[in-house]
């Protein structure tokens, strides 16, 4: 059985079966034969049929808001931003979607017809997290479908009712039947369905064990595998930044979703010069934070996702203390006793790339912070890492930050900004944090495969 516990308080919401194998078999069956006739339809009408979904989620935008919030904890206030994203990135992506997926010509050559077109791979199997679980979701979902695959999904066992949602969307739109599915599994199962030969791609987000263990469970028939992994994004602060703008932005970046972003800042480089104002004003912002129960309107700190996680991240802040990092927030000044999964957030100092805190992904409300002589150590630092999603760059000079953006290790860079996704820009990863690209015109290209034709007109 699926059982789902809310953060919020341990009770269960959430309640089901897993699929059986034949449930299993009998989706997949369904989804290959639907796809035949969904790849003939126009990518016209594909479009509308995505767009009238998107109204369902317009429509009950408050409703999924509060089944977020039980689901995962984010506060309540915060919730129903992510459909406002999901309508961003869905958008976005019809919009370019008859262009993205246009035949490519080629110049005129006597005799011969030549293109290269994009057909769909067939049928792709979407593999969800719980952090964003419709943001993450909708970056594979609506371009496959748009590209005339059909989409099974798997959500989260933290966010279930997201598949349910998703579905609903597709029916209200009137989506040929099969052409969208979902199923609940386990993660034996679920690697099960990822090696299936009539699976043809996978996406998973996720961590780096578990991509390792989807790109295993699909190598044994080459399948296309879209992996977006972990993050232990950086930030610099350069000298000439301007200060009070920089901190509001990267407290925000950090203790957003209680740090649960892949793409969240979980360490800053400040150059030395305004590193102890830096600091203080950072410090300062961060006690400010009401932590508490995310169903309360004023809470804007909700309980990280499950107990497990929660020890983790104290395991890795105690140990920095022990190695002479130095807390800055007294967690007795937050309302710790609503539950294990209730952590006030964390500010370090006095830390170094020997700790796990500044080295290891920690995913939840903690930032280490250290100063740095120059742009050389700031970016030796932030490229010392596994990982690779984004970083970003703090200054006023734009120029400063076209020199550093391309020595950065990562597959997004930010000037001023951070924690952030433009539906537009290629969303990629590099080293850990997987391979493959979601969004942009780039996004449809790993949703289809290429077919050139080359045509003959007549024989001599």
């Amino acid at each position: 059985m699926l059982k789902t516990l809310s953060p919020i308080d341990d009770s269960v919401i959430f309640e089901s079966a897993y699929a059986s194998d034949s449930n299993v078999q009998r989706t997949v069956e369904l989804a290959n034969k639907a796809q035949k006739k969904w790849q003939q339809t126009p990518v016209s009408e594909r479009a509308a049929l995505c767009r009238k979904a998107l109204s369902y989620f317009s429509e009950h935008q408050a409703d999924i808001g509060l089944e977020i919030t039980e689901q995962m904890g984010r506060p309540i206030s915060q919730t129903s931003g992510e459909i406002e994203g999901l309508l961003e990135r869905a958008n976005h992506m019809i919009d370019i979607g008859e262009q993205a997926l246009a035949d490519i010509t080629l110049p005129e050559k006597e005799n011969f017809t030549r293109k290269i077109c994009r057909e769909p791979w067939g049928t792709v199997l979407v593999v969800a997290p719980w952090n964003y679980p419709y943001l993450t979701t909708v970056n594979a979902v609506i371009p496959a479908i748009m590209a005339g695959n059909s989409v099974i999904l798997k959500p989260s066992s933290q966010t279930p009712l997201t598949a349910q949602r998703f579905y609903a969307a597709f029916q209200h739109a009137g989506l040929p039947e099969h052409v969208f599915q979902y199923l609940f599994l386990d993660h034996a199962q679920t690697e099960k369905l990822v090696a299936h030969p009539a699976i043809h791609y996978v996406a998973f987000t996720g961590s780096v064990a578990g991509g390792h263990r989807i790109a295993q469970a699909a190598n044994a028939q080459f399948k296309g595998v879209g992996l977006e992994l972990g993050g232990k994004d950086p930030a610099y602060v350069c000298a000439d930044a301007t200060l009070s703008a920089t901190v509001e932005n990267l407290v925000d970046g950090a203790f957003f979703n209680s740090g649960q972003s892949c793409c969240g800042v979980e360490r800053i480089y400040v150059a030395e010069t305004l590193f102890d104002d830096f600091v203080a004003q950072y410090a300062a912002l961060v006690k400010q934070y009401k932590l508490g129960n995310p169903l309360e309107p004023g809470t804007n700190l909700g309980p990280v996702v499950r107990t497990s996680a929660a020890d983790f991240i104290r395991d890795q802040v105690s140990e920095a203390v022990k190695q002479n990092a130095s807390a800055l927030i007294n967690a007795n000044d937050f309302n710790t006793e609503l539950g294990a999964n209730y952590l006030a957030p964390q500010v370090l100092i006095n830390v170094d790339h020997s700790m796990r805190v500044m080295s290891e992904e920690t995913f939840g409300p903690v930032v280490g912070i250290m100063p740095v002589k120059n742009d050389a150590q700031a970016i030796a630092l932030m490229n010392d890492s596994p990982y690779g999603l984004t970083a970003s760059i703090w200054t006023n000079d734009e120029q400063h930050a076209l020199n550093l953006g391309p020595q950065i290790e990562t597959g997004t860079w930010f000037m001023n900004r951070c924690d952030v996704l433009d539906p537009a820009l290629a969303w990629t990863g590099v080293k850990n944090t997987g391979r493959g690209v979601t969004l942009s015109s780039l996004g449809y290209e790993h949703l289809t495969r290429p077919k050139s034709y080359h045509l003959r007109k007549k024989l001599a």
